[in-house]
């Protein structure tokens, strides 16, 4: 048997929506958060299989720690985990490492005996975690990467016209230590000096009741509202905290249902609201900057960063020859197809795959295995010499590593 029904419970974090994760799945909301729900053999939490038996352990997790030729065709180890993501509130400003950042760090903190489960441990484990979030839902906002310098200026000017006395002069002297200095000094300033007086007038700024003279953009807005809007917000959740300095010289970007952002190491960024299905290397290794209450690091943060401006990471999916379209990444760790109404051959050939139902119904069949699954329900398969082809009404996503 290769295809197995799994399912797992979802991670209560304080931002995560009420709703979203419920409705996927088909229960009742409870009125908790549920933020997050993973898929895989992470050890951070536990993939069961919806229908235990067949000599197998209740969990994927267990499966592949006793029987790794069997579950994953004989490597040692899932290289990539699914999460559903539904963020109601903001998420910290974070970065995730190099491969080679991750292996000394975690090395590091085991050497010095930081227990695996202590808030202030950065590394939880060995591995980078490049990741791809593909919105479910129009609305999916997110930060992600530093705008170009002379954009951010722009931005700075508006403010600072839009205030005057200390506030003005506070906002002018940033503007031109960025536009003189370059991000990494001005970022640098602002995470281990906390630049006087910057987080007070930006909200300031933001906080003033006209748009006069900005530049409407393509919905009639003026050019900077969602990023005075989000400046208010952050202020409100976490008042003073430098990351929403950071957080003003990063790229606003709000995603349509379909549309992906890819997130290799160094690029800092936080899901700020949406529901999306999210695919990573397997790792649960997190530098936070701010905008958060958990253990942030300003110096590992600092030593991953990368400083360099960039635009938005989209990635624009491509036509498979089998039916599907994959969202092409630069990593060796995952896959991700999205399949439509219709069907998709070759897929998952010779490799582990997991595969989650977003929308309708789907047929899943390998050889002589046929699963059908509802939507909210998912499936992992084993390695097998035969591919594996899905139907579909709705929407599935299919990971592969």
């Amino acid at each position: 048997m290769a295809l197995h029904r799994i399912t797992s419970d979802p991670k209560r974090y304080a931002w995560g929506s009420t709703t979203a994760i419920p409705e996927l799945l088909g229960v009742p909301a409870d009125g908790s958060p549920q933020a997050e729900l993973w898929l895989g053999a992470h050890p951070g939490s536990v993939t069961e299989f919806v229908e235990p038996g067949h000599g197998l352990p209740d969990s994927l997790n267990d499966w592949i720690a006793s029987d790794p030729d069997a579950a994953l065709g004989g490597h040692s180890r899932m290289p990539f985990l699914v999460k559903l993501l539904a963020a109601a509130r903001p998420l910290s400003l974070q970065v995730h490492p190099t491969p080679d950042r991750a292996r000394v760090g975690f090395e590091d903190e085991d050497r010095r005996g930081v227990p695996l489960d202590a808030p202030h441990r950065n590394y939880k484990d060995a591995w980078h975690k490049p990741e791809i979030i593909v919105a479910l839902q129009d609305g999916f906002r997110a930060l992600c990467g530093f705008r170009a310098v002379e954009e951010s200026c722009a931005f700075l000017m508006h403010l600072s016209a839009l205030v005057a006395g200390p506030d003005r002069m506070v906002l002018e002297a940033f503007e031109a230590e960025l536009r003189d200095a370059g991000l990494e000094p001005t970022v640098r300033a602002v995470l281990e000096r906390r630049t006087p007086g910057v987080v007070a007038a930006l909200v300031t700024a933001a906080g003033v009741g006209t748009d006069s003279g900005a530049v409407p953009d393509a919905d009639g807005r003026s050019r900077w509202s969602a990023e005075r809007e989000l400046i208010l917000q952050l202020a409100e959740e976490y008042p003073g905290d430098p990351g929403i300095v950071v957080a003003a010289l990063l790229n606003l970007v709000t995603l349509r249902e379909g549309e992906a952002l890819f997130l290799p190491a160094g690029n800092i960024h936080a899901y700020l609201s949406g529901f999306g299905v999210e695919v990573m290397a397997s790792s649960d290794n997190v530098l936070r900057g701010g905008l958060t209450p958990k253990h942030v690091d300003v110096p590992e943060l600092l030593a991953v960063l990368d400083f360099e401006p960039s635009p938005v990471p989209f990635v624009e999916p491509i036509v498979r020859t089998g039916g599907g379209v994959m969202y092409p990444v630069p990593v060796d760790d995952f896959r991700l197809v999205r399949i439509d109404p219709g069907t998709a051959t070759d897929l998952a050939r010779g490799q582990a795959a997991v595969i989650v139902v977003t929308g309708g119904t789907a047929r899943v069949e390998q050889g002589a295995e046929t699963v059908v699954l509802e939507r909210g329900t998912a499936v992992f398969v084993s390695p097998g010499p035969d591919p594996v082809t899905v139907s579909t009404d709705g929407r599935v996503f299919v990971a592969t590593g």
